[in-house]
């Protein structure tokens, strides 16, 4: 367990930040399915994306707001790694008529050797199971819609199998966090953490109140049905079904 940095983002990076979303958006024509983007804290990537098969992440390099740090490249390759996607950069400057993109094509540059990355070149017909982190950040999701379905305000969330808690949000006194684990079928039920009380002592400057959250995750074809045979595995881009059944309040600390 470690802590995320939670700055918040200045308005000139905002600006920045929506020119390079547009630009991807106008690149993938209707194609692009984004993982992450929005400006909640913490930001491991600036704005990430699934292109077929493909994930693409990447920071913003602008050097007047944002310019691109060893701290930067530690955050995005974690990521990258842990979801078998690609890291990647883009560089842009700033113009009279606003934030424009400065490399060729998608305007990505990849971390590692910072040649052009063009994405739909990378995807493939291959069918690629998703990363624990990748199903994480999805269970994540999962639970996160049914919060703001529910009325609640979100305060952050992130995906990071290895960080805790998953997510905060505004409950009926003040801030309240909740920790997420997700299974794959033929399993139907996730367990809390054993370190449940160190948790709760981290947290506890900004609330004790924090809550569990179970989701199990299983192929389209598969739907928790026993009868269908060994389970499917979970392919990137492919249908899911997923059993959540709502937050378990989880014991304060010195209980």
């Amino acid at each position: 367990m470690y802590e995320l940095p939670m700055s918040k983002v200045s308005p000139e990076f905002a600006e920045c930040w929506r020119a390079a979303g547009r630009h991807l958006q106008q690149q993938g024509q209707g194609a692009v399915s984004w993982l992450r983007a929005h400006l909640h804290p913490p930001m491991l990537e600036h704005l990430s994306f699934r292109l077929g098969n493909q994930l693409f992440f990447l920071c913003l390099d602008a050097e007047e707001v944002s310019p691109f740090s060893a701290s930067n490249a530690k955050a995005l390759q974690a990521v990258a790694n842990g979801c078998r996607g690609h890291a990647c950069i883009m560089p842009l400057k700033k113009t009279p008529v606003g934030w424009v993109v400065a490399a060729p094509g998608w305007g990505l540059l990849d971390m590692a050797t910072n040649r052009p990355v063009d994405p739909p070149a990378l995807v493939t017909e291959e069918q690629i199971e998703m990363s624990d982190w990748e199903l994480q950040d999805f269970a994540v999701q999962v639970v996160r819609e049914k919060l703001e379905k529910e009325g609640r305000r979100l305060m952050s969330w992130q995906g990071n199998p290895e960080v805790d808690p998953s997510l905060w949000f505004v409950g009926d006194q003040g801030p309240e966090w909740v920790i997420v684990r997700v299974v794959r079928y033929p399993a139907k039920n996730a367990s809390p953490p054993a370190n449940w009380a160190q948790i709760v002592e981290s947290c506890a400057r900004v609330s004790k109140i924090g809550h569990f959250a179970s989701v199990a995750v299983a192929a389209a074809d598969d739907s928790f049905n026993p009868a269908k045979g060994s389970p499917m595995p979970l392919w990137r881009g492919h249908g899911m079904v997923v059993r959540y059944e709502g937050l378990t309040l989880g014991p304060s600390a010195g209980h």
